[in-house]
Order: structure tokens, then C-alpha cells, then sequence
């Protein structure tokens, strides 16, 4: 049965990826997101610019990204080079029906932050499963902060009523190092009722570089189902 389901979440999340892709049109430069989602959308990105010859480039969010880019056959490029984008193509792990999303599981929050905030179009893909009432059901919000002030930011954070975690990973001894050399504090505050509220205030703790709370940031997004995909709009 498990398997059963895994294969339907990754049917999901191809339909989702490839309604995103339509968006696509030569000479684009695109931003590229991380994740199990985007990646089938690189990969179509990658498919089309070989069949019809397209001139794509692409700015990655992530090393996991870049690589599978390239694999791909994208041209890579960079927000120096290319300060605006067409679109941005990424996936998210929460998105509430007002379009404010939770990201960041990944680890990829900042640079994900920071390339959406330079494309003219953001498109979220994900499987509907990723659509809930509220934002923080059941999930923390990640939040990169420098190593040097990670304590004093847990404490900061247990004021706020939320229950910070520093995210290990496996196969090595210690915190998960982001692609910026920060840690990551994964916080849980429970349902969130004003998610810009929040964002504001736990960006407004010194030492912290950015959070997974992505409000008003997403203008598309495409849900993958057993049998379609819903597409959202922002209001």
C-alpha cells in the first residue's frame, strides 16, 4: 500500500510540474527550484530546450539544482548577470489557500527567497496533499540563522511561544550546514494566523538571515491530484 501511494504523490507532483513548464517560452531566463517537485520541471525545462532548440537560461536555488540543471542540459546563469527574471518554477511544503506558503525543508529557503523575489512570475508546484487550513499544522517553519547567534535566537524563539530545533542531518556528525554556511533552527509555532506577522517578527531577530514563511510571494500554484492538476491564483 505504501508504495501504492508514493507512486500516485509522484504522479501528483509530475502533473503539477508539467502544467508549470507551459509557462515557459524561449529566450527565458527562469528560476530554477529545489526539490522532488521542481525537479520534474527542470527536467521538462531540460526536454524542451533540446526539442525546439530554446534559448533557456536558468538560475538555481540550490547546488542540487545547479547539478541536475546542467545535467539537463540548462545553461546556468546568475542573478548577477541576470538581476530579473521571466519566472520562477519551485515546489513548497505547506500552502494554505491565500497562497502563503512554508518552505525551506530543504534547506534552500534563502537563496529560493531571494530568486522568487527577482522573477516577475512565481509558480509553486506541489502535490495536493501540501494544502492545508493553516499554515504550521503539524509543521515547523525553518528559519537560517548564523551559527555564531543559533542560541540566542532559540531563546528568542521560545519567547515567541514557538519550540526551535537545530536540524541534524544524516551521515555525518552535527547540524545541516546550508548552501550559505548557516545553520537551520526548525520552529514550531503550531497553526499560524497571521504568517506575515510572523515573519516579520522572527526576521527582526538579529542573526537571523531569513524563514520559510513565504506570504504574498506566490502568484501561481499548481496542485497535482490522482487524475489532474488545480491550478490557484493569487486573489
Amino acid at each position: 500500500m505504501k508504495a501504492k501511494g508514493s507512486s500516485w504523490i509522484k504522479q501528483a507532483k509530475k502533473r503539477a510540474a508539467l502544467e508549470a513548464v507551459k509557462h515557459v517560452k524561449d529566450d527565458y531566463t527562469i528560476g530554477l527550484g529545489s526539490g522532488s517537485t521542481a525537479a520534474y520541471a527542470i527536467k521538462e525545462i531540460g526536454k524542451i530546450t533540446r526539442q525546439k532548440n530554446w534559448q533557456i537560461l536558468g538560475v538555481p536555488t540550490s547546488y542540487q539544482a545547479m547539478q541536475l540543471a546542467t545535467q539537463c542540459g540548462i545553461k546556468i546563469t546568475t542573478l548577477q548577470e541576470q538581476p530579473q527574471l521571466n519566472l520562477t518554477i519551485d515546489g513548497a511544503d505547506q500552502i494554505d489557500k491565500e497562497l502563503n506558503l512554508i518552505k525551506g525543508m530543504g534547506g534552500a529557503l534563502t537563496r529560493e527567497k531571494i530568486v522568487a523575489s527577482a522573477s516577475k512570475l512565481v509558480i509553486i508546484v506541489a502535490d495536493e496533499t501540501k494544502l492545508v487550513k493553516k499554515l504550521g499544522m503539524n509543521h515547523p517553519v525553518p528559519v537560517e540563522v548564523l551559527p555564531f547567534a543559533t542560541s540566542t535566537i532559540k531563546l528568542k524563539i521560545r519567547k515567541m511561544k514557538g519550540k526551535p530545533r537545530l536540524r541534524k542531518t544524516s551521515g555525518k556528525v552535527g547540524p545541516l550546514v546550508t548552501d550559505n554556511g548557516n545553520f537551520i533552527l526548525d520552529a514550531d509555532f503550531g497553526p499560524i494566523d497571521a504568517p506575515s506577522e510572523l515573519n516579520f517578527q522572527l526576521k527582526s531577530i538579529p542573526g537571523v538571515v531569513e524563514t520559510g514563511i513565504f506570504a504574498g510571494i506566490a502568484d501561481i500554484v499548481y496542485l497535482g491530484t490522482k487524475n489532474t492538476a488545480r491550478k490557484l491564483k493569487k486573489r
